[in-house]
């Protein structure tokens, strides 16, 4: 039977000629003479090569019942035209010059009118307006009994049309939803080259189903726009199978891309003239590399083993073979009445999403678990946090209390202890018996001291006297009566002010040293002269020196052997305030230089102006 078989029906329509010639632009139908022939569906590029333009379908028909219904259907026209029953207008495409309709794809369906029917023979004319290269022609009509042409109709809508738009819809919302899983993780790239893959498949299915040129000039650029598209979907599927599969191809993906570039400035750059040969090689070229990505994938899926792996080779498989058979179809090398792809990439592209739902399932999963396995770690950590702190807490509180033993020791070294020196001192030098007031005044002198260690303890409340001679004022009273009483004589030079003042801790620290310096010399050194001096070599810098003529001592022994407490003292509280002490000794000659940094005092006085 002929592609435009009548319907089986009681009352079908007979079909009697079907005839076809070249047209003018205009519109205008051909003379008797230039018919001929021709079977449907008709590709008029076969009987006329190169040939685009206007084309005149002319169908004969006669329906043996008088008064019964007759339908119409179209499944295609490549790729515009108008519809006439004998010379009444019923159906024409909104263009028919460049940019020209789009009615490739678009089935249609008419009821005639009993109005426009004539009794005998009435004829069908339809005028299809096509370009070169791009198989113009006609496809299968249908006249007939309404209902059983309507049942064609409609399955050809459903096949043309609907699947198409079921898989553009499935593609866009899946496609859009791994897009904003990429987005939101950007390490998992196989969503992001999955979501390019939907993208551009959305872009090639939409081909099928426009009927407006918008926004393409011309047919050939539509035509060129959808095989770049193909080429970008090809390399896009290629490059996420890879990605899924964790294959590492460098050089097969920089070929793949060289490649992919190639065929785009072949479908961009390529003549009009030409254009149909280059559509064929670039369908052609990609088509063996989406072949070839299907048929290594299942090899890859069998090394690694892998359930996922396994069930995306599965997919693969079934896109090859569909595939196949419908680029044959396509290339008109064998007869189908249907492509399988609108089935296929609908079921596959359901089971892809599932696939990497999958994967994003277990995903999370893991992260779940790695999540608690870092809540139970941090618990952990928190717990022995706490015990060490605890456990520092405790050491920090016995250093504490050893520290403060220790300044104590220091405090009462340096200042009851001298006092006791120096009590001593008067005591052995006096050739008399001391008179009571005299003890009394001892005593009153050490409570004094006693006192003052106590409140010194903490250099806070130590106010800084307003110059050296008020700071020096106590100690030179106390050291020069006990020296003359020695025979030893001193030497004061004390500057009339700060230039800066000391802060209380430093003072305080200078205050000990020259106690503890001055016992030493009443204790050990035998000196018979001694000289004490306060000066600022530097604008920051204050220095105490204390010079007498004594024995001298061995300074490196005696640090070495760690038996001096006054030495570690003076050392310790110098240190504290920020400043160095130097001790030189020989016989007949000891020096100690006590040098302060006033620097971080200017710096704190800053603080509160600026604040």
């Amino acid at each position: 039977m002929p592609a435009w078989a009548q319907e089986p029906a009681a009352c079908a329509a007979q079909v009697l000629s079907i005839d076809v010639a070249q047209g003018a632009d205009d519109g205008s139908r051909p003379g008797a003479g230039s018919w001929q022939p021709a079977t449907l569906p008709d590709d008029w590029s076969r009987r006329w090569p190169g040939y685009g333009g206007t084309a005149w379908y002319r169908i004969d028909w006669r329906r043996p019942c008088a008064g019964g219904q007759v339908a119409l259907a179209l499944e295609s026209v490549i790729m515009a035209g108008e519809v006439f029953i004998n010379d009444a207008l019923i159906w024409r495409d909104p263009q028919l010059t460049e940019p020209l309709s789009r009615s490739w794809n678009m089935p249609r369906y008419w009821l005639i009118p009993e109005a426009l029917m004539r009794d005998g023979v009435n004829t069908l004319w339809i005028r299809v307006v096509g370009v070169a290269g791009q198989s113009p022609g006609l496809g299968p009509v249908h006249l007939g009994e309404p209902l059983a042409v309507l049942q064609r109709y409609e399955d050809q809508v459903w096949h043309s049309r609907t699947l198409f738009q079921v898989n553009l819809i499935v593609s866009a919302v899946l496609g859009g939803l791994f897009f904003c899983i990429w987005v939101v993780r950007r390490e998992q790239r196989t969503y992001g080259w999955y979501a390019l893959m939907a993208l551009f498949w959305v872009l090639f299915i939409a081909n099928v189903l426009v009927t407006s040129p918008w926004p393409f000039p011309t047919t050939l650029m539509a035509a060129r726009a959808n095989a770049m598209v193909l080429v970008l979907y090809v390399a896009c599927f290629c490059i996420f199978t890879w990605r899924f599969g964790g294959q590492s191809l460098p050089r097969t993906e920089k070929a793949l891309w060289m490649l992919s570039a190639a065929l785009l400035a072949i479908a961009a750059l390529t003549p009009d003239a030409s254009l149909p040969w280059a559509q064929i090689t670039v369908t052609l070229v990609a088509a063996t590399v989406f072949f070839a990505n299907c048929l290594q994938f299942p090899l890859h899926a069998m090394r690694t083993r892998r359930p996922e792996h396994g069930m995306l080779a599965v997919c693969l498989l079934i896109f090859f073979f569909v595939s196949a058979h419908d680029l044959l179809l396509i290339l008109k090398l064998i007869d189908s009445e249907h492509a399988y792809t609108p089935f296929s990439s609908l079921v596959v592209t359901l089971c892809l999403s599932a696939i990497l739902g999958l994967r994003h399932a277990r995903n999370v999963r893991r992260i779940e678990r790695f999540n608690q396995e870092l809540a139970d770690g941090i618990e952990q950590a928190r717990t022995d946090l706490a015990t060490t702190l605890e456990r520092e807490h405790a050491l920090a509180m016995a250093n504490t209390r050893l520290h403060e033993r220790l300044q104590i020791a220091h405090d009462l070294h340096d200042g009851l202890g001298g006092s006791l020196v120096r009590m001593m001192a008067v005591v052995e030098q006096s050739g008399a018996p001391l008179q009571s007031r005299q003890f009394l005044s001892m005593l009153k002198l050490l409570r004094d001291d006693l006192r003052q260690t106590i409140d010194s303890g903490s250099s806070a409340g130590v106010k800084v006297p307003a110059t050296p001679q008020e700071w020096i004022a106590p100690l030179r009273h106390r050291f020069v009566q006990l020296f003359d009483e020695l025979d030893i004589a001193s030497e004061w030079g004390i500057p009339p002010g700060w230039e800066p003042a000391p802060n209380a801790l430093q003072c305080l620290a200078l205050t000990r040293l020259v106690e503890e310096s001055l016992t030493n010399v009443i204790k050990h050194s035998r000196a018979r002269r001694i000289r004490l001096q306060i000066r600022q070599p530097e604008a920051d810098v204050l220095e105490l020196r204390i010079e007498d003529d004594g024995v001298g001592f061995d300074v490196g022994a005696v640090r070495q052997a760690g038996v001096s407490v006054g030495m570690r003292s003076m050392h310790t509280r110098i240190a504290r305030a920020g400043g160095t002490l130097e001790v030189v000794s020989a016989p007949g000659q000891t020096l100690l230089t006590a040098r302060v940094d006033l620097r971080p005092l200017r710096q704190e006085e800053a603080a509160p102006a600026t604040r």
